[in-house]
């Protein structure tokens, strides 16, 4: 079979491709070897961030007298909360496979394999296409210590599908998937320990951000381990894991009835057939310059796979700047400007360059910070806890990172990367309106506390 595009993988850069080509009026075909949506939708940024609401709402609950709501008192039906994040996951992957239907994209429910350059293989059929897309995403990767197979030891997807709340936590890993889990089960419950390999949680993130989520998280009962290395996880005679760890030269031990790895993920490039072709790769993922084009002419690799950043939204605009170079487009996409976020309580958001980044590129910077203690909206909300910092090239005066923690801190991130967008230096910021009371008003505090 001969088409305009061949997609490999059902994800959000994969099904989004498809879904603008077809509107450019190409023949698309579409390799889903798992589920529509891929991991985000059904195994990763969707039915997480429907736990987080659920945390967000239990934790205003437990504050139930701050507004003058005296003895409340709630149960939580796990089975329920599990529940609703299925029928969420389940009609947001209806709509996907009703907008493709719509597009009258091909999509072939089969793993496909490379026969050769330009030529793959499903279910013993061949197929060819003009260009080719990979989009295979990425899968959990985990330590290589002993016990990491033990029963209770947990990825990701697993703890998503867990049938009830673990009485206690042990997650390795304080990244972003770590700490949204940790916010999550500590909120439902469960004696919750992260025990992070960095000096930092979070390490993509602004150190001083960083440390304030890990101070508030530490005050709300969770117990965060940083500079820890991970050993050996054994069950002890109680029926309990157990997690050696080293910190400072020191062996430590922990116990709980669950243990999270989330120490990251790795590129899907198994089962891929990639050794019957030309197309550079290695472990780390698929070569691809900033056009996504491989080593082989019209084949391109979007998204995890090719482990540039690994977020959904990266995918999706990888996506489109493949199919403008198909098309002979030429686009304004900022890869340097990707906001990011994780959906902890309270949340953090980020965009741009960190203090430490300039740094370590000689770039001279101007920094603003200011506190959600400060904003109105935020005390009538109850959420005094936040910070807002911004950073600055000192030479241009132009925005060039922000890092926030506090409630809405996403969608100030993202605000903050549509000035970025357009090169906004802090004198046009002081000149914007910002309404109020919003939260928003944290980030013209942090342009006016520039020296």
């Amino acid at each position: 079979m001969k088409s305009d595009l061949i997609i490999i993988g059902a994800g959000p850069g994969g099904y989004e491709t498809a879904l603008t080509a077809a509107r450019r009026g190409k023949n698309v075909v579409l390799f889903n070897g798992d589920r529509l949506g891929g991991t985000c939708l059904n195994e990763g940024c969707i039915p997480t961030k429907c736990l987080c609401k659920n945390a967000e709402i239990i934790s205003q609950f437990k504050e139930g007298e701050v507004f003058g709501i005296d003895d409340f008192s709630f149960t939580l039906d796990f089975a329920k909360i599990m529940s609703r994040k299925d029928d969420v996951v389940s009609n947001l992957r209806s709509g996907v496979d009703m907008l493709l239907k719509q597009a009258k994209v091909t999509v072939v429910n089969s793993k496909a394999t490379f026969k050769d350059n330009h030529t793959v293989v499903a279910d013993g059929e061949e197929y060819s296409a003009d260009n080719i897309i990979i989009a295979t995403g990425s899968v959990s990767k985990s330590l290589p210590i002993p016990g990491n197979d033990l029963e209770g030891v947990l990825d990701s997807t697993a703890l998503l599908n867990i049938e009830g709340i673990p009485a206690s936590l042990t997650i390795i890993g304080g990244g972003v998937i770590g700490m949204e889990f940790a916010s999550i089960f500590h909120q439902m419950g469960s004696n919750v320990t992260v025990v992070e390999y960095m000096k930092q949680i979070l390490p993509p993130f602004d150190s001083d951000i960083a440390k304030r989520l890990k101070q508030n998280l530490t005050k709300k009962g969770i117990k965060i381990v940083t500079g820890a290395s991970a050993k050996e996880i054994s069950r002890n005679e109680d029926g309990e894991l157990d997690l050696v760890y080293d910190v400072k030269g020191k062996q430590e031990k922990v116990t709980s009835t669950h243990i999270l790895m989330a120490v990251g993920r790795v590129p899907q490039i198994q089962g891929l057939g990639l050794e019957n072709t030309d197309i550079q790769y290695s472990a780390k993922g698929i070569d691809a310059d900033e056009n996504m084009r491989t080593s082989v002419e019209n084949v391109y690799a979007i998204g995890d796979v090719n482990a540039k950043m690994m977020l959904a939204h990266v995918a999706t605009f990888q996506g489109v700047r493949v199919l403008n170079v198909i098309d002979n487009i030429k686009d304004t996409i900022r890869f340097d400007i990707i906001p990011s976020a994780v959906f902890t309580v309270p949340e953090c958001g980020m965009v741009g360059k960190t203090e430490e980044q300039c740094k370590n590129e000689g770039i001279k910077i101007a920094v603003g910070q200011s506190f959600f203690r400060a904003n109105g909206k935020a005390l009538a909300l109850g959420e005094p806890d936040g910070l807002c910092k911004l950073i600055f090239n000192k030479d241009t005066h132009v925005l060039i990172g922000a890092h926030i923690m506090g409630t809405g801190a996403s969608d100030l991130a993202q605000q903050c990367a549509d000035m970025m967008n357009a090169n906004f230096t802090w004198e046009q910021i002081s000149d914007i309106i910002f309404g109020h009371p919003t939260i928003s008003e944290v980030i013209l505090s942090a342009v006016h506390s520039i020296k």
